[in-house]
């Protein structure tokens, strides 16, 4: 070896890839496939079919022919309706030639503004429990992800104070992701008008994920980008996966100012070039024609969301109230297992899958997921299973 030379390779991977871990999702997902009569609380993903009115305007496009690329950018019709929904629901405003972009889905959007933004090193601040890819895409973007601890006492959203500690010369953007996935916390206004204030005293880019957007219970969603001072330094991105049952379409958006976006259309343009075109007229029908079934669908996650939380905190494992997204994250620490023996053992004893809450970061640690995306009879099931391993573990250390 040549002195001075970098350490030979032991694995063809590159080493970011080697040294990421497995999704904490995943391997539970892997076992439930092999078993019978699983109720799955886990994966989040509506149970409701897309529809019909939006499946058929797919099919009408493949009728007549559009099976071709689109501009990089999408379908300007679709950039259109999509700029008129935000100025409608949020009054913040777009250019829909130069300002959004049409994506795989949010996860590529998120990709792409990772690394469009980010130089070797740079790092990123995530508040945490969050999305399982968050700290993942940052690595792979080449950035640091440095995670700020929430916690329900402060309802799983970060204090500003904690998360301008975490402020270094390195620090790059701020990721946000609420309504949160996995705790269901939606970040108050004066909060998040609280952290747009400290990205501008910091210089900093806000990445806000709002794929939840609409489906809030009870209380109005933020758009962060309508915040004062906020829409000439975020990224904005949503979709239809879950507000529109949605998510095997694979199309998202991003809204951002011109030269932030210019940047992701560079990677977008070299990687997946476009989104596909029939689910582009998918996602435009369900703009033009999709409030009813969305006002639909929220109201009965909102009945699932509220038998779900009633029933865990009967059983008592404690659970924080969700005001967004479909899940629940109830603690277990009651029962005297970690949220991993919690997970592993209630899904071979009861056939009841949730994922543990340190999937999702430290902060998690205690907790599990609970997804109510599926039917009523499924979660009252679901809760008789879990009251009876619960009572189970609770006579075993008697």
């Amino acid at each position: 070896m040549i002195a001075g030379a970098p350490p030979r390779r032991t694995t063809r991977l590159a080493r970011r890839v080697e040294s990421l871990p497995p999704s904490g999702i995943r391997r539970f997902f892997d076992l439930l496939s092999t078993m019978d009569d699983v109720i799955s609380l886990g994966v989040g993903e509506p149970d409701f079919t897309t529809p019909w009115h939006i499946r058929e305007a797919a099919i009408h496009s493949l009728e007549r022919g559009h099976t071709m690329y689109t501009s990089n950018h999408g379908l300007i019709e679709l950039r259109r309706a999509l700029v008129d929904h935000l100025e409608r629901r949020y009054r913040v405003s777009y250019d829909p030639t130069r300002e959004t972009l049409i994506t795989v889905g949010v996860s590529e959007g998120l990709d792409l503004t990772l690394r469009a933004l980010l130089d070797p090193d740079d790092e990123v601040i995530i508040p945490e429990p969050g999305y399982v890819s968050y700290g993942p895409c940052v690595t792979l973007a080449g950035g640091a992800p440095v995670f700020v601890a929430t916690s329900v006492e402060n309802d799983f959203v970060p204090s500003v104070a904690a998360l301008e500690r975490a402020v270094t010369p390195r620090t790059r953007a701020i990721l946000l992701g609420y309504p949160s996935n996995p705790t269901g916390a939606v970040a108050p206004h004066d909060v998040l008008a609280d952290i747009v204030a400290l990205a501008v005293r910091h210089d900093l880019i806000v990445i806000s994920d709002e794929i939840y957007d609409r489906l809030v219970y009870g209380v109005d969603h933020t758009c962060v980008a309508s915040l004062p001072g906020a829409r000439e330094r975020t990224v904005l991105l949503g979709g239809f996966s879950k507000s529109y049952a949605m998510t095997g379409w694979r199309v998202g958006y991003a809204a951002a100012p011109p030269d932030l976006l210019a940047g992701m259309v560079k990677i977008h343009q070299y990687g997946a070039l476009c989104a596909p075109i029939s689910s582009q007229h998918a996602a435009l029908e369900a703009l033009r024609h999709g409030e009813t079934d969305v006002q639909a669908m929220r109201e009965e996650y909102d009945q699932r969301r509220r038998l779900m939380v009633h029933g865990l905190n009967r059983l008592g494992l404690t659970t924080f109230e969700p005001r967004g997204a479909f899940y629940a994250f109830p603690s277990v620490r009651s029962t005297g297992l970690s949220s991993t023996q919690f997970a592993e053992r209630l899904l071979i004893q009861e056939h009841v899958a949730v994922v543990p809450g340190e999937a999702f970061g430290p902060s998690g640690v205690g907790h599990v997921r609970c997804c109510y995306a599926t039917s009523t009879a499924n979660v009252t099931e679901a809760l008789d299973r879990i009251g009876r391993f619960v009572q189970a573990i609770r006579a075993e250390v008697q």
